[in-house]
């Protein structure tokens, strides 16, 4: 059988993916599988950006709120359902957008995942311990050993970060050349992948609009939902972009202009990691965000000429 196509369009925080890809799925008669590594959480809604209930209407999503805030969603977990997801909506006749800005998500799902060495559970509790005695410990550990893996990962990404730090203590190798030798390689999906590509002046204006729409939007009113339901705030969701900081000023430990501050300081910077991950992959292609432009680079992919004869 043919390999499922996934046209992918993704980018950095606030760039207009989620209007684009809309766009695009209903031009192309299209289904949307979600690679955002937190809109796959039930409840983190306004903090994720994810997809409102009207654009979901629109146009069929896969993989969005499919685990709960509590649990553990990795990137292996991701490809299988990825996957099968694809071959699923190609079944019914259906093209498929993918669209998000998690590039390792996009990466693994394009070209598989390397088989790194086995976890060592003694050593994630020490560091997970030394991360919560010392906010920041991990980052800074990780920087000294890999600081290619430490410039593209969040400081609050403890997941990825331990794991990173695991790689290099239990192999001697940092993950970088463990994905580098692996060089996601293996193709079970065929893909173009467009970045959505603004000037950096322009992305920080949006993303600063987009922090306060997210709280006209009742931002901290999820927030405090979500923490009234009894989840622990030092859950890997919970420290992600944007719902530590809200999450500081519910529970008292920061006057909300200063939440919102380091909300857009915190974006800024993740946006720069995105940036950063994404010109380190060679299959992508940059793009303004402009739907025809787009639109054409989709109807090549979708619509591939024939050969003569």
């Amino acid at each position: 059988m043919p390999l499922p196509r996934l046209f992918a369009i993704v980018g950095p925080t606030a760039s207009g993916k989620t209007d684009l890809a809309i766009e695009i799925a209903e031009r192309f008669d299209a289904e949307i599988i979600n690679a955002d590594s937190r809109q796959v959480y039930r409840g983190l809604d306004i903090g994720s950006a994810k997809p409102t209930a009207a654009q979901q209407q629109r146009v069929r999503h896969h993989l969005l709120d499919i685990c709960d805030p509590h649990e553990q969603f990795n990137c292996a977990q991701f490809r299988d359902q990825a996957l099968a997801a694809a071959h699923e909506i190609s079944a019914r006749g259906k093209r498929i957008v993918l669209a998000g800005g998690t590039g390792l998500y996009v990466r693994v799902l394009r070209g598989g995942l390397f088989d790194g060495p086995p976890r060592d559970q003694a050593l994630r509790q020490s560091l997970e311990a030394l991360e919560a005695a010392q906010p920041g410990a991990l980052l800074s550990r990780l920087s000294r050993v890999d600081p290619t893996s430490a410039a593209r990962l969040h400081p609050n990404d403890r997941v990825r970060l331990i794991r990173a730090i695991e790689v290099f203590e239990t192999s001697g190798r940092t993950i970088s050349d463990w994905q580098r030798e692996h060089a996601f390689a293996e193709r079970d999906v065929e893909t173009r992948t467009i970045v959505l590509d603004l000037p950096r002046e322009e992305l920080y204006r949006r993303i600063d609009a987009r922090c306060q729409t997210m709280l006209d939007q009742g931002f901290i009113e999820e927030v405090k939902r979500l923490l009234d339901a009894g989840l622990d705030p030092q859950l890997p969701s919970l420290q992600s972009l944007g719902y530590r900081e809200i999450g500081e000023f519910v529970r008292g430990r920061r006057t909300l202009d200063v939440a919102l501050h380091l909300m857009r300081q915190e974006t800024r910077r993740f946006a720069k990691r995105q940036l950063t991950w994404f010109r380190g992959d060679r299959e992508v292609e940059w793009m303004a965000p402009q739907v025809e432009l787009v639109h054409d680079a989709a109807a090549v992919f979708f619509n591939p000429p024939r050969a003569a004869g």
